[in-house]
């Protein structure tokens, strides 16, 4: 039992002995290239409560701390890992409504574009936030609106994200026209861009978020709410029936139809080359016919997508919400891809 004892304290002290010297080295901003390894405890050193007991009496441990993946003692260990927020739509238990196709979509919806028939549905009445897809209805007020396209706007401080700190390749001091900017918001989702684009409104960012609201109930969008240009609040939130609406109302635009389904675009900004490319991967995949797009992510809303696409002949207007990773989106849109080839489905409800 004494000899036991004696090991655990041994190896306690050498793992206390460690990683006083690694924080003492960070402290002090001296580790080499070689030396930069974050120490983790092996479980099988000892018994977990053993060591969390010394180390906690020794060591002040910041729970939030993202440990990278190392080796200790010849042993490759895995990262520790933090969950992301939970979106709105997992927090309200819509991931766990099931459906025939097994979408990783919370809510989605699917309508044959020229009679508005509804082909497939899935907690589409349900408003959630939908991050950048709200650049969609950007675009529409702005060229609706019928401002000078060839118009040069300057990107200033009143566009940068203090909200979620977000990057953007667009300087303070950049200078775009109308149209450029409208490109890349729409393409690539830059949201400095679709920023500038709402401030240069006449009336500033307040009159454009009220023309959007505006044009959301002329539509019949009445699960819709705008508080931005950009998309990045959890504020903007709309139902899958009233973004097949808009989608619907923005296909008559050809520039929006245009911009959105390009895959690549140069801007010079400063006398620099920026190049941009599609936030839609589907946009390059040629099994696709794509006539409009657009997509959207913030940790509130999850993964979106809503896209006009011809298949089999047929022009439908596809809608995703809150889908449960990187590319599960896109996934969804092919099963619903597949399910249209095949099974030519019977009309679920004659309107939306």
């Amino acid at each position: 039992m004494q000899r036991w004892m004696l090991k655990i304290i041994n190896v306690s002290a050498v793992v206390l002995l460690f990683f006083s010297a690694a924080t003492t080295q960070a402290r002090n901003h001296t580790f080499t290239h070689e030396k930069k390894k974050t120490v983790l405890v092996h479980r099988h050193l000892t018994s977990k409560k053993t060591i969390n007991s010394r180390l906690t009496a020794k060591t002040s441990v910041n729970k939030s701390t993202r440990f990278t993946s190392k080796k200790l003692m010849g042993k490759p260990r895995k990262a520790l890992f933090i969950p992301e927020k939970l979106s709105f739509g997992e927090l309200g238990g819509l991931h766990n409504a099931r459906d025939p196709l097994d979408l990783k979509s919370s809510a989605a919806l699917v309508i044959d574009q020229e009679s508005s028939q509804i082909l497939f549905q899935k907690n589409a009445d349900i408003s959630l936030p939908i991050a950048s897809i709200t650049k969609l209805m950007t675009s529409l007020v702005v060229l609706e609106a019928g401002q000078y396209m060839d118009e040069v706007l300057e990107v200033t401080m009143d566009d940068v994200d203090t909200e979620r700190n977000s990057g953007s390749r667009l300087k303070v001091g950049s200078r775009l026209t109308r149209s450029d900017m409208l490109h890349i918001a729409l393409m690539s989702s830059e949201n400095r861009a679709a920023s500038s684009l709402g401030r240069h409104y006449p009336g500033g960012l307040s009159a454009f978020t009220a023309a959007m609201n505006a044009k959301a109930r002329s539509l019949g969008m009445l699960n819709t709410h705008y508080v931005d240009s950009t998309g990045l609040s959890s504020g903007n939130v709309s139902s899958a029936q009233d973004l097949a609406k808009l989608v619907t109302a923005a296909y008559a635009q050809p520039l929006i139809r245009q911009y959105s389904t390009d895959t690549n675009y140069a801007v010079e900004s400063g006398g620099r080359t920026l190049q941009y490319m599609s936030s839609n991967r589907l946009t390059s995949n040629s099994d696709w016919e794509i006539g409009l797009q657009k997509t959207g992510y913030i940790s509130e809303a999850g993964r979106c997508l809503v896209m006009q696409a011809m298949i089999k002949g047929r022009a439908v207007v596809m809608v995703f919400l809150d889908s449960k990773g990187k590319y599960s989106r896109f996934a969804d849109a092919g099963r619903i891809r597949h399910w249209l080839e095949n099974t030519r489905p019977q009309v679920a409800k004659t309107t939306f």
